[in-house]
């Protein structure tokens, strides 16, 4: 018998005899390898654990207590739902499915009508009753003629089966008569699935495109211990509570219509004052440090993104140009460093004018896939806090020291608390994806690295994370549930200024090249404000809140002009009042305004009227106190101007 050599993750190599198993394969290494071993990656292949193997490779023994060994669980739910739908729905048609760390999907189709959430008790039920039977998974393959047959008049299949082909062969997984193509890697019997939970249903397009037909996507996850299960629903629980999406549709800041346009958010007033308040916020604090705010076109020449090199590494994440028909193609921009190179050009500068420091909140377009699309965290019309310093080289490291100090000052008045620092570098193994200037990029690097060091930061260092045209500082921050993203970044970019051609006059009278500092403090708007929405859980500072104060009057015939004057006082000082002048039961009332979560609920009758006082309710709390209304306007008026914080 001819044997296979297999490669392990340590360098260690192997003989085997042809169609051995991967499990035999785990046994031999240890009995206990082999009792948690769940399947295998040949190559980076999936392969099931009792699966006969004709090839050797570098090879991975997957266990059932990694994460991988939880997607192939997963995967296995997958087949035993894909199998009950089968059996529970006619006509029912396929489309793609996948496992990974947040459960597994299967979507499907049918002609009359999809499957609706109410279903889903009765599609578990039926999966019970395949995971009871414990049937067994086999691997088989199947020739492209016979592959095709299975898929029937299904159009999807027909598509999966074209490109699962290899070698004239498709490989399908079997539960008894019930066949589907082979994704990941499976356990060997039904049984072998014990807890599991459908969650949802959703739309989603055939392959991601908008352009292929609605499919109707279900959600559904699996664990190896109920715990588990019940914590993650727990988690789940919790997201859908501060889901920026549902809390905006709650509070009725922003709508997304697809009859406009998918990722092309509507900001209604609520959402629009949120945004204005921090736009202003945004700007003042800029001004304040220097920046001179401009105001730039959403669309330029389209050579102006070929001259930046946007066009060469963005050109699949910008929308087609547009043919004006003389011989120009305009394009809405991506980015807006390539504006604010047009505001340096355009006069003659000195070394007495930098660092120069321009800021703008940037409109830019992206043409993202509509399957990634999500409420303000992914669109395709943004507006970014976006800033760019001009600098000589000695002024690099200060310079990248004040923006820093900066970014620390607006965290603290977000109250943002939990960030950490990476620098990102690119690839030494994968250069060519990167401005081709290895001079540039060694010093560039150092002087990150150098500034970090400098001013006593704990920091990662993570290579591949950087721009095409520079390395970076990324600003890392905790959501509200835990997961990581990029919320601020500062680059160095000697490239631009090289492709542009900048210069300065230096103290000795001669031209100079700057160096470019790319900056954003918080982000997009659209992103920012949907992870304060998160954060907050809807529950806005008072700073920031759309509706700071309500006043319900306890009669409207006999206190409502008493409640118009206060609500007169406190908006001469711009703070958000509104009088509820609903004829509604008072406590209806005061519930409505702690479910929109307004920071300060007065309500006014007599004993107010004549004592010219308020009695204060603030959201979440179940107690109220009577104060005079100049001490509860200096109370308010305290709390905005100190950003909603305990003062330090």
């Amino acid at each position: 018998m001819s044997q296979l050599s297999f490669e392990f993750p340590d360098g260690s190599v192997k003989q085997f005899d042809d169609g051995v198993t991967s499990e035999a394969i785990a046994k031999s290494i240890a009995v206990s390898l082999g009792k948690k071993a769940v399947a295998a990656k040949v190559d980076g292949k999936w392969v099931n654990n009792d699966e006969p193997l004709h090839k050797g490779g570098k090879i991975e023994i997957v266990t059932s207590d990694s994460d991988e060994g939880l997607s192939v669980l997963r995967a296995t739910a997958a087949q035993i739902l894909k199998m009950a739908i089968a059996n529970d729905f006619d006509n029912i048609h396929f489309g793609e499915s996948d496992a990974d760390e947040d459960g597994f999907f299967v979507d499907t189709d049918k002609p009359d009508t999809q499957i609706s959430v109410d279903q889903l008790s009765a599609l578990e039920d039926s999966m019970h009753k395949i995971i009871k039977q414990d049937l067994p998974i086999k691997v088989v393959f199947l020739s492209a003629d016979d592959a095709a047959k299975v898929a029937g008049d299904d159009p999807y299949q027909k598509e999966l089966v074209k490109a699962n082909e290899v070698n004239g062969q498709v490989k399908f997984f079997q539960i008894g008569d019930f066949q589907s193509i082979a994704e990941g890697a499976v356990l060997p019997s039904t049984g072998k699935v014990k807890i599991f939970k459908l969650l949802s249903v959703a739309g989603a397009y055939w392959q991601g495109k908008s352009s292929n037909p609605m499919l109707q996507r279900i959600y559904a996850t699996a664990f190896n211990k109920q715990k588990d299960l019940d914590a993650d629903l727990e988690k789940r629980k919790e997201a859908h509570e501060r889901d920026h999406r549902v809390i905006g549709n709650e509070l009725d800041l922003f709508f997304v219509d697809p009859k406009v346009g998918a990722g092309l958010p509507y900001w209604m007033p609520n959402g629009a004052t949120i945004r204005r308040t921090i736009e202003r916020y945004i700007v003042d604090k800029e001004v304040a440090n220097g920046y001179q705010h401009v105001y730039t076109p959403v669309l330029a020449n389209l050579d102006l993104y070929k001259q930046s090199g946007h066009w060469d590494h963005y050109r699949e994440d910008m929308f087609p140009p547009m043919d004006m028909g003389d011989g120009e193609e305009l394009e809405l921009r991506p980015m807006n460093c390539p504006s604010h190179i047009q505001i340096y050009n355009h006069h003659i500068r000195s070394y007495r004018e930098l660092p120069l420091r321009i800021a703008e909140l940037g409109m830019m377009h992206r043409y993202e896939k509509s399957g990634a699309l999500s409420g303000l965290q992914r669109v395709r019309e943004m507006t970014l806090n976006d800033g760019h310093t001009f600098v000589a080289l000695d002024q690099i490291q200060e310079e990248f020291k004040n923006i820093l100090n900066l970014m620390v000052e607006v965290y603290h008045d977000f109250d943002i608390n939990d960030y950490t620092f990476r620098l990102s570098y690119r690839d030494p193994k994968n250069t060519e994806k990167y401005f081709d200037d290895d001079e540039m990029w060694t010093r560039a690097q150092t002087m990150l690295k150098g500034a970090m060091d400098e001013m006593g930061l704990d920091y990662v260092e993570a290579e591949g994370e950087a721009a095409f045209y520079g390395p970076k500082l990324d600003v890392q921050t905790k959501t509200a549930l835990g997961n990581e993203e990029t919320l601020s970044t500062i680059q160095l970019d000697f490239m631009l200024p090289e492709r542009f051609d900048l210069h300065y006059i230096g103290e000795d009278g001669k031209q100079h090249r700057p160096v470019m500092i790319h900056r954003g403090l918080v982000s997009t708007m659209e992103r920012f404000v949907a992870y304060l929405t998160e954060i907050y859980k809807g529950a806005f500072p008072t700073w920031l809140a759309p509706h700071q104060v309500k006043i319900i009057p306890v009669s409207q015939d006999k206190h409502l002009d008493y409640a118009k004057k206060i609500n007169d006082q406190l908006r001469a000082l711009k703070i958000r009042s509104s009088v509820d002048t609903r004829a509604e039961k008072m406590g209806y009332l005061i519930r409505d305004a702690q479910t929109h979560k307004i920071p300060y609920t007065l309500v006014v009758g007599d004993e107010e009227v004549s004592g010219n006082s308020v009695s204060v309710r603030k959201y979440g709390e179940q107690d109220t106190q009577s104060e005079s209304v100049p001490d509860f306007i200096d109370e308010v008026s305290k709390d905005i101007a100190s950003y909603s914080r305990e003062e330090d």
